[in-house]
């Protein structure tokens, strides 16, 4: 995190953006159990839209659907996305959804096709290691998706998510390759959030064998992790955007994502030593 307010992610961005990177802002937080504590979540967003326009930043705003109310009542989340994602395409930018844990997956499913419907530049992130997920990403590929594919980092049973790295791993390939053969027909928008070089070089190389360039696909990083791998892509010729979180709800973030999946801690160490 560059601090925990907008003004420093807002800061930060802007030196990302003169690397030739996009960025990702997201305000850490989750599960708002107040509607006004919602509906502050939605009003900030709006802010931020409206700061990205007037800075000209090449930047889109992740949202988790548990910010803007989910558990209270999902018509009022989805009011509020939908606010979201009008006040994005105004301001020439792009809304995505978040995916938490396993049991709210059917009700983002279901806001996004909701909200995509109306806003079609909307995406959504789906996790590799639910076992769930590729039946998932078939039924959103008739509406044309834009997906950001992640690995997954919560603390779920072996009978929902891969426990083992090599199984996700080889799910997250697959996934890919499903989504890239499907941007070949214009049928998927497909973005890669992953450290894993080596991981990234084997999408790329099928990106390759299937005739599509760089600019078909994405790859989504967190700030901080593996910047100079970061630039190297860039320099290579891929797009990258550099994902930032602010806020001061960073403590409770953090520490419940280490504590759910201590793995993580090893995998920040590598990452920032790498």
């Amino acid at each position: 995190m560059p601090g925990e307010h907008a003004e420093d992610a807002l800061a930060a961005a802007a030196q990302i953006a003169a690397t030739g990177r996009g960025i990702i802002f997201t305000q850490l937080g989750e599960a708002i159990t107040r509607a006004e504590a919602a509906e502050k979540v939605r009003d900030h967003y709006l802010w931020l839209f409206d700061r990205i326009a007037e800075q000209r930043l090449p930047a889109h705003v992740s949202v988790k659907p548990t910010q803007l109310g989910l558990d209270l009542s999902i018509d009022q989340c989805e009011r509020q996305l939908l606010e979201l994602a009008a006040k994005a395409e105004q301001t020439r930018s792009t809304l995505w959804l978040d995916m938490e844990d396993s049991a709210y997956v059917d009700r983002t499913l279901d806001l996004y096709r909701a909200i995509h419907e109306k806003h079609p530049a909307t995406g959504v992130a789906m996790q590799a290691y639910l076992r769930r997920t590729p039946n998932d990403l078939s039924s959103l590929m008739p509406s044309r998706p834009m997906i950001r594919l992640v690995k997954g980092a919560y603390d779920e049973p072996a009978r929902i998510a891969f426990e083992k790295k090599s199984d996700t791993d080889k799910a997250y390939y697959d996934l890919a390759s499903g989504m890239l053969e499907a941007a070949s027909t214009d049928a998927c928008t497909p973005i890669f959030g992953t450290h894993d070089l080596g991981l990234v070089s084997r999408i790329a190389e099928r990106a390759k064998t299937l005739g599509l360039g760089k600019n078909t696909y994405e790859i989504h990083m967190l700030y901080g992790i593996r910047d100079a791998a970061q630039r190297t892509l860039v320099s290579e010729g891929h797009t990258v955007k550099t994902l930032i979180s602010y806020g001061s709800a960073w403590y409770r973030w953090y520490m419940r994502r280490l504590a759910e999946r201590p793995a993580n801690v090893l995998f920040v160490v590598r990452s920032l030593i790498a």
